[in-house]
């Protein structure tokens, strides 16, 4: 048996009932096969797989928590220090009711690959809870918020780790967070990312990794002969990446025709109205059927149906593993020469393969959505630094950032001998950096 395969079935049996966490090492680990047989001898005798693939420190832990009627709940708590190899834990806290500890090793594991892209000194960490922030009151998620950080304040720091925000936890949530660290450590530090402009934000954070989704496109399809000029985007999702993913497709001169939400999506004939979806999913933090009342061009429909719609352009930025095989198959059979992963993992491997078999240009989300935890470092630095970029400066750097990792990746699989194939380039691009790192420190 080689290496590879010995590695990714022990990961399974030793980590029953994480089918996410899995799939992660399985993806990663397929597509790093040939740089790992080209150093077998010298990587198993290191253990540098198992290293890899095993956190170097998880903590789980309970939140409890008072709700407005005097309610006692108690949450799950979870981090998971995936690799400090190139710098501190960096990934983003997701407050939903589907974490669990498999899902905050997948997200973790994906994290390394992702923050090694990006060139910044940050290493892969993840966390969260099962607490779900919807329909919370402003008090009620305080409450949530200044008990999970009395907790998880004890395992991280500016130059230990650095959680930010994902699904859940938005500036709302890492305010909260922020206040009761600094009240339970008395530190005025870089702990968190995602802060709001008052106390240590950084400008451009908020449209960063959407921004960051349509640079890289750009870049890739320019490099393959295509444009976004014209060209007609399918998006999932209706938060954060999603918005901002709509914002700049639609400032390259792309049109983008839907959006979604837990619920439901929407079809926008004319292009999706980005004043109008901001005002319901920000401000009034509403349904889309909202968003369908007061647009007459838009059609609401209930469920999963995004990728039903014909595009040039597919943009998943909703939830793991919510584009599937036969969304694929309809993607392709509509025409569709480009898919980029604006959430983590959000296409699953058969539809992943489907769609590059089929010579559909695809971003992967370690590269594609890059772009947040990208510019949570740039905020780190600013923190560090105890100065403000202005948001120009900021785009600026994100987009460098981001051609460039398409070009890492890119130049990757060529090396390699699979041009073309960005999931490859993406991991032997990442694996590279850490590997050097990991050797250098010795077996640690």
């Amino acid at each position: 048996m080689s290496y590879v395969d010995q590695v990714i079935e022990e990961v399974i049996a030793k980590n029953p009932a994480e089918p996410e966490f899995h799939q992660a090492v399985r993806e990663v680990l397929e597509s790093l096969r040939v740089v790992v047989e080209a150093n077998e001898e010298q990587f198993k005798k290191d253990a540098l797989l198992e290293r890899l693939v095993n956190p170097e420190r998880q903590f789980k832990f309970r939140v409890p928590w008072v709700d407005d009627n005097g309610q006692v709940h108690v949450n799950t708590g979870y981090r998971v220090q995936f690799n400090s190899a190139i710098g501190p834990y960096k990934g983003g806290l997701r407050l939903h009711p589907s974490v669990n500890l498999g899902i905050i090793k997948f997200l973790g594991f994906e994290q390394i690959f992702k923050n090694s892209l990006t060139g910044l000194p940050i290493g892969g960490g993840k966390g969260g809870s099962d607490f779900d922030p919807k329909g919370k009151s402003d008090r009620e998620i305080m409450a949530f918020c200044q008990s999970f950080m009395t907790e998880l304040c004890k395992y991280i720091g500016a130059d230990t780790d650095v959680p930010a925000g994902d699904i859940g936890t938005g500036a709302r949530e890492i305010g909260y967070m922020f206040g009761q660290y600094k009240r339970i450590r008395g530190l005025y530090e870089g702990v968190l990312t995602g802060k709001g402009l008052s106390y240590g934000g950084s400008l451009a954070r908020t449209e960063a990794t959407g921004y960051g989704l349509l640079y890289l496109t750009d870049e890739m399809l320019k490099c393959n002969g295509k444009s976004l000029e014209g060209a007609t985007v399918a998006v999932s999702g209706a938060g954060n990446v999603a918005i901002y993913a709509t914002e700049k497709a639609q400032q390259l001169g792309a049109k983008v025709v839907t959006c979604s939400d837990s619920t439901g999506w929407i079809y926008d004939k004319d292009g999706i109205d980005v004043a109008l979806l901001k005002e319901v999913k920000e401000v009034k933090r509403a349904r889309l059927t909202e968003y369908a009342a007061a647009r007459p061009s838009a059609e609401y429909h209930e469920g999963k149906g995004v990728w039903s719609i014909p595009c040039d352009v597919a943009l998943p930025c909703a939830t793991q593993n919510e584009l599937d095989l036969e969304d694929a198959k309809t993607l392709v059979a509509n025409g569709c020469f480009a898919v980029a992963e604006g959430a983590n993992m959000p296409t699953t491997m058969e539809a992943t393969e489907y769609l590059q078999e089929n010579n559909v240009l695809f971003a992967p989300g370690k590269a594609a959505n890059a772009g947040g935890v990208a510019t949570s470092a740039l905020e780190m630095s600013q923190n560090s630094e105890r100065l403000s970029w202005t948001f120009e400066e900021v785009d600026g750097k994100l987009k460098n950032i981001m051609v460039n990792i398409f070009h890492n990746l890119d130049d990757a699989a060529k090396r390699y001998g699979m041009e073309g194939n960005y999931v490859a380039g993406a991991n032997i691009a990442g694996f590279e950096k850490v590997v050097d790192a990991m050797n250098a420190q010795g077996i640690v």
